[in-house]
């Protein structure tokens, strides 16, 4: 066989190791990703144009999670919080719109004095997905429901719904200190 035969048989076996290596990489990150995000995962694969895209937006939050100063509530804190909450879910008996505007506020509230920022839903339900993502998709449900309540469009079904979802992210900002964000 000619030098140049042996040339093109080293370069094959050479991009065929690393089109493994490229591959296992793939795979070790969205294993990791899967992990890390839960469910989360796969509703944003599902909502993304790609899977690539997906991943890329999961990592994204991920390292920005990373960057913020997410600390857990003092005592008393927690503490003054929950009585809110139950004070929020004692008023949805006799007015169930303000209930729930209410507890749209409390988590703001909560997730602000914990380090999330604030300042957009989107943004928020993003941060807290890395910490939270098996309770992210409540948030989201929950603060719809918020808005269609705004508008008047909700029914008390919708609000007591709503009211569970939040519930669920109100317990998990409150009792749970998350831990460091994967890589």
């Amino acid at each position: 066989m000619p030098a140049w035969g042996w040339v093109l048989i080293g370069i094959g076996v050479v991009l065929a190791c690393l089109l493994v290596l490229w591959s296992a990489i793939g795979t070790r990150r969205r294993k990791g990703l899967q992990e890390t995000f839960g469910p989360e995962y796969d509703r944003t694969v599902a909502d993304a144009p790609s899977r690539r895209e997906a991943e890329s937006d999961l990592a994204e939050r991920r390292d920005r999670r990373a960057e913020l100063d997410i600390r857990p509530l003092e005592e008393p804190t927690q503490q003054r919080y929950s009585e809110k909450w139950r004070g929020t879910q004692e008023r949805f008996v006799d007015d169930p719109p303000g209930a729930v505007g209410d507890a749209d506020d409390l988590i703001m509230q909560v997730m602000r004095d914990r380090g999330y920022p604030v300042e957009d839903f989107e943004q928020r339900a993003s941060d807290v997905s890395v910490d939270h993502p098996e309770v992210v998709s409540n948030y989201r449900a929950a603060h719809g429901i918020s808005v269609a309540n705004e508008r008047g469009r909700a029914s008390t079904e919708d609000l007591r719904t709503a009211m569970v979802h939040y519930r669920a992210l109100f317990t998990e900002l409150l009792e749970h200190e998350p831990e460091p964000a994967r890589s």
